[in-house]
């Protein structure tokens, strides 16, 4: 009964415009209808404001988050001008991953009607099949070209059809309901395949793909490792939930001698002594599907998270005098090559418990077959003990500059193989998606005894993103040809012209210099930027006290820095050492800032308003945000350039239709006039280190203003 829902990623390539345009357009819809059906399992409306566990927002934000992504995203790369419901395609934008600069509480209280948010899906949903049928198309598809947006948004649509069903599948089962096509396997049974282990010979492998894949991929899928396996030995089966309860019932989960500090954190504050879809009745376990609770399925495959998984590990490490680790990514690729599977298009997938070929759920661990090893693709995810990071080679997509580099943090780790509800991208050879460890998906795991030593886990996390380091030495490192630092500078002046000093706003915060800076001034602070990227690094400096980056120097070579909180005198100044806690960092758009962001005192925006999309929306949207007598201080050196900004929107730098010279600093006080003072105007130069040898020299503009 599946059937409808069945299909594959369109292929980059074709001779024919028009039959690709029709094929993008099927996927879409399959796409968008698959993920509603998904929903129609919370039993009503009320179960959407619930949440199925505590770390994640309520259902209503995963139902609006994906039709919001394709909005937010096709605004950024230009494709349309005009938003649906700026509230929704703010309120939706971010929160999926429990990053320091998700924020889960603001809204929690002005979620939108159910039905709201499905008319504003029927518009998207309009929206985007016009699109699809009007944007110029030309073959193969390429990363830059528009189509990809609309790809991006298709795959990412696919990516919560799985992970949405994942917090489904939390739901308690009194707020869930039945859906008809959605039938499990009947394979169920209350004895399994003992496990064994299958040799496979080492070899030289290369991963990563280029940009001339046939297939849509997600940044961090670009480039390449090579990787030299010695011989290993892998499972034949996935750990079935039978291997697995043995661990159980000899009190694994009560032993820390198989948990690591991370793990015996989770079960703190978990107080977890089972997995998460196992139902621990009066004399067994039953077993938690996606909408009912059926007998232990002793023969189907597991579900944990990676703590849980290395747990097990150890247990029959010590129980077999044997170590047994999880695989590497790189012996995934082995055994997938070793199976002699083919990629999508070639790739049989009804030879596996995939792509919904099926039913919608896990079968037994040994149904599919691949030579001597089961499931190396399908039934459920597999778990790797390698923490995602970029392929040399790597670099981010600027629609999307948040998919991956967020999760390079050694705390994610890969998992391979897709389960029974992986379609789209989900379910090709060179997918990598990555969570935290304490995670759940549809994901389990096989084990291998390797004699290969892990790779040595570098101390600090080196930000080596060209851009990212850059504005590290920007705002943390060095000062050049006697020009002092810029973010410093800004704060400084800026506090001085504050009338009151209860809460500012760092917007265009960057790597977050200047908002530590007003928090010496200002009880608290928030930083907001557009860049992930670039949070991530203000994020890192709170949370653990440091940044490390690269500097370049020459060509290839840099030079490694390191800044501590320490090193920049902000532990000394509260007698507690809390300082930072002053500092909050988020997410956002300037010009669709969350309805919560406001209440400042001050907000400064520093070499922001020349890089917007919209700098008049943003003008004219910030003065509610300021309490009375607020300020408001703009920086700029106004490079207007229709890269970032559309040339009909710049507010300066061009001649009016009868040939007038129009210069941004006129234009702000046209625009602003009307609810703001100008106080202040001057000048501050600021240096970018490019290299050792190459340097930005750039000079500034601030103007200050009064909110009437």
């Amino acid at each position: 009964m599946l059937d409808r829902y069945h299909t594959v990623s369109p292929l980059l390539s074709g001779e024919d415009v028009q039959s690709k345009r029709e094929e993008i357009r099927k996927y879409f819809h399959n796409s968008f209808s698959l993920f509603e059906r998904v929903f129609d399992l919370l039993k009503d409306d009320e179960v959407f404001y619930r949440q199925s566990e505590p770390t994640r927002h309520p259902m209503i934000f995963y139902f609006g988050h994906t039709a919001t992504f394709f909005i937010n995203k096709l605004i950024l790369a230009g494709l349309i001008q005009e938003r649906i419901n700026p509230e929704f395609e703010s309120i939706f934008a971010i929160g999926v991953d429990e990053m320091a600069w998700d924020d889960l509480e603001s809204v929690a209280k002005r979620w939108p009607k159910v039905d709201e948010v499905r008319a504003y899906r029927a518009k998207v949903r309009s929206v985007v099949d016009q699109l699809i049928m009007t944007l110029p198309l030309k073959l193969p598809i390429a990363w830059e070209d528009p189509f990809w947006i609309i790809l991006m948004g298709i795959e990412h649509e696919r990516i919560h059809i799985e992970t949405s069903s994942v917090l489904h599948r939390q739901m308690p089962l009194e707020f869930i309901k039945e859906v008809s096509e959605f039938d499990i396997f009947d394979d169920a049974s209350e004895s399994f395949a003992p496990n064994s282990l299958v040799k496979i010979t080492g070899a030289t492998l290369t991963l990563g793909k280029d940009h001339t894949h046939h297939l849509y991929g997600w940044d961090n899928e670009y480039g390449t490792l090579t990787c030299k396996l010695e011989d290993f030995e892998v499972s034949k089966f996935l750990v079935s939930n039978g291997e697995f309860m043995e661990f159980v019932q000899n009190g694994g989960y009560e032993d820390e001698r198989f948990w690591d500090a991370e793990g015996r954190k989770f079960l703190q504050l978990t107080g977890a002594k089972h997995p998460t879809f196992w139902v621990k009745n009066a004399a067994a376990f039953s077993y938690r599907t996606l909408s009912r609770e059926i007998e232990m399925p002793l023969n189907w495959p597991v579900d944990v998270n990676v703590l849980e998984a290395q747990a097990f590990c150890r247990y029959i490490s010590l129980r077999d005098g044997v170590s047994y680790t999880l695989p590497s990514e790189a012996q995934w690729y082995r055994l997938y090559e070793y199976a002699g599977l083919e990629d999508v298009p070639n790739f049989d997938d009804t030879a596996a418990n995939i792509n919904l070929c099926h039913h919608m759920s896990a079968c037994s661990v040994d149904r599919f077959a691949f030579g001597e090893v089961y499931d190396v693709v399908g039934n459920v995810w597999q778990w790797t003990k390698t923490p995602i990071d970029g392929f040399d080679g790597f670099r981010v997509h600027d629609a999307y500059d948040d998919f991956s580099t967020p999760t390079f943090d050694t705390k994610h780790n890969i998992l391979k193989g897709g389960s029974f509800i992986s379609t789209g991208n989900e379910m090709t050879k060179h997918a990598r998606y990555a969570f935290r460890r304490h995670f759940y998906q549809h994901a389990g795991f096989r084990y291998v005894i390797d004699s290969q030593e892990p790779p040595l886990q570098k101390s600090d996390i080196y930000e080596s993103d060209e851009l990212v380091s850059q504005y590290c030495e920007f705002q943390y490192g060095d000062e050049y040809f006697g020009v002092k630092n810029f973010a410093i500078e800004c704060a400084t002046k800026a506090a001085s012209f504050a009338v009151h000093t209860t809460k500012a706003l760092d917007l265009g915060c960057a790597t977050g210099r200047a908002s530590f800076e007003l928090a010496k001034y200002f009880d608290a602070v928030e930083g907001v930027d557009f860049s992930a990227r670039f949070i991530s690094v203000a994020t890192r400096l709170k949370e653990e006290g440091y940044i490390a980056y690269h500097s370049k120097e020459e060509g290839e070579l840099y030079s490694l820095k390191r800044v501590t909180l320490e090193e920049l005198g902000y532990k000394e100044l509260t007698p507690t050492g809390d300082f930072t806690s002053k500092v909050d960092f988020w997410q956002g758009d300037a010009c669709n800032l969350k309805s919560n962001l406001s209440g400042y005192d001050l907000i400064m925006a520093t070499n922001l308003i020349d890089r917007l999309y919209n700098p008049l929306l943003f003008l004219q949207d910030i003065a509610h945000r300021l309490n009375e007598n607020g300020t408001l201080v703009l920086t700029s050196p106004y490079t207007w350039q229709e890269s970032s900004t559309k040339k009909e929107l710049w507010l300066g730098g061009y001649r009016d239709e009868n040939g007038k010279e129009v210069r941004t600093l006129e234009k702000l006080q046209e625009i602003l006039s009307e609810q703001f003072e100008l106080l202040h105007v001057s000048d501050i130069p600021f240096v970018i280190k490019e290299s050792a040898r190459k340097y930005q020299h750039t000079i500034a503009q601030m103007s200050i203003w009064r909110k009437k």
